[in-house]
């Protein structure tokens, strides 16, 4: 059995992972950690877990997170760096959640997330977790970088076109709307039900602290640097998210093809047949990414949809896939969930 804790057990990707986690062969929960709600029952906050977690939270402090065998942090960016090296030095492996170590350039990360880094000396050994990319590395990882959940939608819809080397990368476009889930659980006017209710709005325009995620992975993928134009939309749903992704065409080739052998061997990466528009509800729940490619009039611009789950392939879903990796078990394991429909 894996023990493992989870830090920061109370926001939405807490409970998604609980709801995960509870039902995996393989896992003994050891703690969930909170500061402001230590004592109370995980159920008495989260009604759906009864019957399935009988733990209270408990304060970081008195948790014993050293006697785990894994911790996921579900925390706000700038947590995990502060406790990261004592667990690593306990022989504890690590998934952040949160963005603390998925960023390689530590003055760029500085900039976007408006703090200095703890503990840049490990920035450098964190392996970011997006398997359909970095499954050897991650299976071999002390500390894993969960990946974003725009940045995970947006780079599984550009990847085959960019490790193919078959499009423009000087003017990359990708115009992105998230459920409001993706705002997390605290209390703020702007995702109040009648704040978002019957609305859509872009946000973040002038900048976006995951853009140099996404871009960080684009440059990997297409072994350059990637100019990308990246807007996130705030749409009227709990959760989900969708991707429209823009690409100049430089060479011609089937796109069909490239996209269904590329995936061909990706369980949770669901390339739809040609012609096909995916919605976010049909991953709603669910660790797939659904992903259709199109080329509208056959002109020179490509046109990619990719809907996940924001808090699951975009954060739990995506987390418990990369913890089984780094324990040798098939990676569907707890996550071989049908999508909620309607």
């Amino acid at each position: 059995m894996i023990k493992v804790g989870i830090v920061g057990g109370t926001g939405y990707t807490g409970v998604e992972l609980l709801r995960l986690l509870v039902v995996h062969p393989q896992v003994e929960l050891h703690a969930i950690t909170s500061r402001a709600d230590a004592g109370t029952p995980v159920s008495q906050m989260f009604p759906s877990l009864r019957g399935h977690v009988d733990l209270s939270f408990i304060h970081p402090e008195e948790a014993s997170l050293e006697q785990c065998d894994l911790v996921f942090f579900a925390t706000p960016n700038g947590i995990a760096m502060q406790q990261v090296s004592s667990l690593l030095d306990a022989g504890v492996r690590v998934i952040d959640l949160a963005a603390d170590f998925r960023i390689k350039d530590i003055a760029e990360w500085e900039k976007w997330y408006g703090m200095s880094h703890e503990c840049p000396e490990l920035v450098s050994e964190a392996v970011y977790g997006l398997p359909e990319i970095n499954r050897a590395q991650i299976a071999q990882a002390r500390l894993v970088a969960n990946p974003g959940c725009y940045p995970t939608a947006v780079q599984l819809g550009f990847l085959p076109l960019l490790e193919a080397g078959l499009v423009d990368t000087s003017n990359l476009i990708a115009d992105a709307k998230s459920g409001v889930s993706g705002a997390g659980r605290k209390a703020e006017v702007g995702t109040l039900m009648a704040e978002v209710s019957d609305s859509f709005k872009a946000y973040g325009v002038p900048g976006h602290r995951h853009l140099p995620e996404i871009k960080q992975g684009l440059a990997q993928m297409a072994g350059r640097q990637a100019s990308l134009t990246f807007v996130p939309h705030l749409t009227p749903m709990i959760r989900g998210i969708h991707a429209t992704l823009y690409a100049p065409l430089q060479s011609d080739t089937d796109l069909q093809a490239l996209y269904e052998q590329r995936y061909a061997k990706e369980v949770f990466v669901d390339v739809l047949p040609a012609g096909s528009h995916p919605d976010t509800r049909s991953v709603r729940g669910s660790n797939y990414c659904r992903i259709a490619v199109h080329r509208p009039q056959h002109g020179n611009t490509v046109v990619v949809l990719s809907v996940i789950d924001n808090l699951v392939k975009g954060a739990a879903g995506q987390a418990v896939q990369n913890m089984n990796i780094m324990f040798g078990l098939p990676e569907t394991t707890a996550l071989g969930i049908v999508p909620l429909l309607p």
